[in-house]
């Protein structure tokens, strides 16, 4: 988790590309071409080439597809007798010259689908020792990459004088792996990447449910802990040629990416700079400590962090979000720098304008997050409220009590903010907390992540709260379902959805902010202008704005649609129809009424009454915040009543669905979810309960022991309690 970015930062300036395909990527398990994995395979080298990278190919599997085919050859000249008999071991060499040439055949009929030339470059290990051999190597591949041409090598098996080719690890290379890091450095590639049938390089055997992926390879560190399992069956390497062979390149300065040959699109994963598989690079000890921390480690931190949390007074906790407030204020001139550069880096990188308003921390925005951070300070300590009393029999009484849920992880969007309001109500719900911000926002997150942490007492330690700094890491933790006890995900609809469905640990949040506001006929009009200005127009990147204008059929006669339309347009939204909408008042017509613009837009459409209003917040709206206008008090409480969303007001801006704004002192996000927490998710979303039960030795003695009384309790209230002596 300690990697930093400058790890994945070379992919910037490669070129020239060493790719090596292992058998058991090449072959499935009965020997035969692997022609889907295969051809994806090709279609992403293919793709290279065309975008002007220099592409050379190092591939197994030539023996094992030539065995595969022997074998049947053998088969069929065999009679019935001949089969009773012991079969002999084929001679590896024959199955290399048979398959070499079906290996290469696929290549060429693949690679000319995509108007691509290959070469075949069979070489050995006495070739190397020849420098003329090495010099005219050199100049053949640098002609081939000038005409665009992919040459595919392979050890020539078939010839080579090693006497054990599986089992003969001696000379100047002695397997594919160590043929591809060899070439790497005799043509001076700038990345290596070795396809494998698994992730990458792991601390123990794959299998082992207790191993975990090593995402950058340490000397240092990994040499002495890694437990490897059982070589590949398919070929002759496994994981620890791989390794060996990456080590040699990279300590000669070719960067090495070992990564499964299995999924899609893992090499252009790899030149985008997102971290896929293992690094090997002769800078890696520079870029992480030697003692890095897993995910694992850093749920479990935020657990062990968030027990001493919940241990201290309730005046002590108190005096942490104080503390945090005035080192925020104190910090104020450092974090708006850190935000200015997110912003500049947002705008040079052409960022949709409502992504970049989000991004900014306006003047005040400090001031305004510690105001909050203190109101939530002086609100009742939440933590192990008596929230119902039981006198179960005489002498025993049980309690109801808030306690924290134990360990959040949230993935939360742009908004730097976002994560002083969400760490604040951590610290005030006695929750650990993991946190992973937009890549947008890298600069101001890592800075109002050190602020908030360093004001938090070592009694407790900075480990509380974990910043996830790559977006890799999320599978990761989302497979921690006995550490993690919820995720709240605050993002795009496709991002929630990925969410829940990888991962056992319950999600809470919402997906789109489809926010309507309806005009009745009975509107005051004045009110209705102000209400629906400020919904759209506030912070129209909010999830809360307005993004659907509704309004009653009557008001298109009256000329008050017109007047609505008009306090939008002057202000600069753009506007699109509905079907009733867009031919009467001239705008585009909107391609879905399901669309959350983010921006100063919006849709309009013309409904017949309260009913079809209703009827088109269920189809179209994403049960998040819905208001109508009106004077008209009972169709305002059909309204009310009706509208299933989370939160659903009448003649009151949609803006006002936010935690500061409700008194919950901020907000962890907004749920649309039916279950446990709905509408803005405070310090009371962030709880459970539990069962505190107190007694005089009762015993149940199979019920015949006790005399059940079930007799309700009145409850004290802390401050009660406290002056009774409870």
């Amino acid at each position: 988790m300690a990697e930093t970015d400058r790890s994945r930062a070379f992919t910037k300036n490669v070129k020239r590309i060493v790719v090596k395909v292992g058998t058991a990527v090449v072959t499935g398990k009965d020997g035969r071409l692997a022609l889907g994995r295969l051809g994806a395979i090709c279609e992403q080298l293919a793709e290279l080439n065309s975008e002007g990278f220099e592409v050379i190919l190092v591939s197994s599997g030539a023996v094992g597809l030539g065995r595969q085919r022997l074998r049947y050859r053998q088969l069929v000249n065999s009679s019935f007798a001949d089969l009773q008999k012991p079969q002999h071991e084929l001679d590896g060499k024959a199955c290399a010259a048979v398959g070499q040439s079906s290996l290469m055949a696929y290549y060429e009929t693949m690679f000319d689908q995509m108007d691509v030339t290959v070469a075949q470059m069979l070489v050995t290990d006495k070739d190397f020792r020849d420098k003329d051999f090495r010099k005219q190597l050199s100049e053949t591949v640098k002609a081939m990459m000038k005409m665009r041409v992919i040459p595919v090598f392979n050890e020539n098996d078939a010839i080579s004088t090693r006497k054990a080719p599986y089992k003969d690890s001696t000379g100047i290379f002695w397997d594919n792996d160590s043929l591809a890091a060899l070439l790497s450095l005799e043509l001076k590639a700038d990345l290596l990447i070795l396809l494998s049938d698994v992730e990458g390089l792991y601390t123990g055997p794959p299998s082992d449910p207790n191993s975990t992926l090593i995402h950058t390879y340490i000397k240092e560190k990994h040499q002495e802990e890694i437990t490897f399992g059982e070589k590949s069956k398919l070929g002759r390497g496994g994981m620890t040629a791989k390794v060996k062979a990456a080590v040699s390149a990279a300590y000669g300065g070719i960067p090495v990416i070992i990564t499964s040959g299995f999924a899609a699109e893992n090499i252009a994963k790899v030149l985008n700079g997102l971290r896929v598989g293992t690094l090997f690079h002769q800078d890696a000890h520079l870029w992480a400590p030697v003692v890095d921390t897993t995910s694992r480690e850093m749920a479990v931190a935020a657990r062990e962090s968030s027990r001493k949390l919940q241990a201290l007074s309730s005046e002590d906790r108190k005096n942490i979000l104080l503390d945090i407030a005035n080192a925020l204020e104190a910090n104020e001139k450092t974090i708006k720098a850190e935000n200015d550069l997110d912003v500049a880096a947002a705008q040079q990188a052409g960022y949709e304008e409502s992504l970049v308003a989000r991004l900014v921390m306006k003047p005040g925005k400090i001031s305004s997050l510690a105001a909050s951070i203190r109101q939530l300070a002086e609100m009742d300590d939440p933590i192990g409220r008596v929230l119902a009393k039981t006198e179960i029999a005489d002498g025993l009484v049980l309690e109801k009590t808030s306690s924290p849920l134990g360990v959040l992880l949230i993935v939360f969007e742009s908004r730097p903010d976002a994560l002083v309001q969400i760490a604040s109500l951590a610290i005030r719900s006695g929750n650990g907390l993991l946190l992973k911000g937009g890549k947008e926002a890298r600069q101001s997150n890592a800075i109002l992540h050190k602020v908030i942490t360093d004001a938090i007492p070592k009694t407790v330690g900075g480990k509380l709260i974990g910043l996830v700094t790559s977006r890799e890491e999320i599978p990761d933790l989302l497979k921690l379902d006995d550490v993690i006890d919820l995720v709240i995900p605050r993002g795009s609809n496709k991002l929630v959805s990925q969410i829940k469905n990888s991962t056992k640990i319950p999600v809470l949040g919402h997906a789109d902010g489809i926010c309507h506001v309806y005009v009745d006929k009975s509107c005051n009009v004045d009110m209705a202008k102000r209400v629906v200005s400020d919904a759209k127009l506030d912070y129209p990147a909010a999830c809360n704005a307005m993004e659907t204008l509704l309004v009653h059929k009557d008001l298109e006669d009256n000329g008050v649609l017109k007047e609505l339309i008009y306090a939008l347009q002057a202000n600069g939204v753009t506007l699109y129809g509905g079907p009733g909408a867009s031919g009467k008042l001239n705008i585009p017509e909107t391609k879905s009424f399901h669309h959350e613009y983010s921006s100063k837009a919006c849709t309009v459409e013309i409904v017949e009454d309260v009913h079809g209003a209703i009827d088109h917040i269920h189809n179209h709206g994403s049960a998040h915040t819905d208001c109508i206008v009106t004077e008209d008090g009972e169709v305002a409480e059909i309204f009310l009543r009706q509208v299933d969303s989370a939160a659903v007001f009448h003649n009151a801006s949609t803006r006002f669905c936010d935690g500061f704004r409700f008194g919950l002192g901020a907000e962890v996000g907004i749920s649309t979810s039916r279950i446990h927490a709905r509408g803005p998710v405070g310090v009371e979303g962030l709880l459970t309960t539990r069962w505190i039960m107190r007694g005089q030795g009762q015993v149940v003695e199979a019920d015949k022991g006790v005399a059940y009384t079930h007799k309700d309790l009145p409850v004290l209230k802390r401050t009660e309690a406290v002056e009774n002596g409870c």
